[in-house]
């Protein structure tokens, strides 16, 4: 019985080191930022209502949105399907803001099945392969990009990282929480095979 206590707690304690480690890396991964040309920019979807986009996916839209008008990428492609009892699709709300900032609806692609991060990543990677498309650079919040890369690298996406430079989540009362909550999906999409 002792013996099963100790092994507990040294789990415990290992358990609880990778999670501080997970936590500063991916802190210190949201500082990596590149505007490297590139086919197309990969915009992660974060949730719209009744038409009406979330603050922190607008904010990811008008980077990709901008990394189109400078030049740096061709085309976007927006990611997200239908949130509960919505009729419009994230994705499509998101490319029916970005035509009203200037892109032209021909330089636009959506995927409208994704729910989470790992198929967002997965149909936007069928969509470049479909277009014949070889890079990307995936816009996201900059506590995201970590899980977002490796994913996208995992699934042999030729990417770069390009957070929103305007995300929400600045001062450390906005950030620990949501760093909690990339920590615990990161270790999750890790068992799962995502990464």
């Amino acid at each position: 019985m002792k013996n099963i206590k100790r092994a507990v707690f040294y789990f415990g304690i290992l358990i609880t080191v990778w999670f501080i480690f997970t936590f500063i890396s991916i802190n210190n991964f949201s500082y990596q930022y590149f505007e490297i040309k590139s086919d197309v920019a990969i915009v992660l979807g974060a949730g719209s209502s009744n038409r009406e986009l979330s603050a922190v996916f607008k904010e990811r839209i008008n980077h990709g949105v901008r990394l189109f008008k400078s030049k740096k990428v061709k085309y976007i492609i927006f990611t997200g399907g239908f949130g509960k009892n919505e009729t419009i699709s994230d994705s499509k709300v998101a490319m029916l803001y970005a035509i009203k900032k200037g892109v032209p609806k021909e330089s636009i692609m959506i995927e409208e099945k994704s729910t989470i991060t790992y198929e967002n990543l997965k149909e936007a990677n069928q969509i470049m392969k479909s277009k014949h498309l070889k890079t990307a650079l995936i816009v996201s919040d900059p506590i995201h990009m970590k899980r977002a890369i490796k994913i996208s690298k995992k699934m042999g996406i030729k990417c770069e990282s390009s957070p929103t430079q305007t995300s929400m989540y600045k001062s450390w009362k906005t950030k620990i929480p949501v760093l909690l909550y990339e920590s615990f999906y990161y270790n999750v999409d890790f068992i799962e095979g995502h990464l």
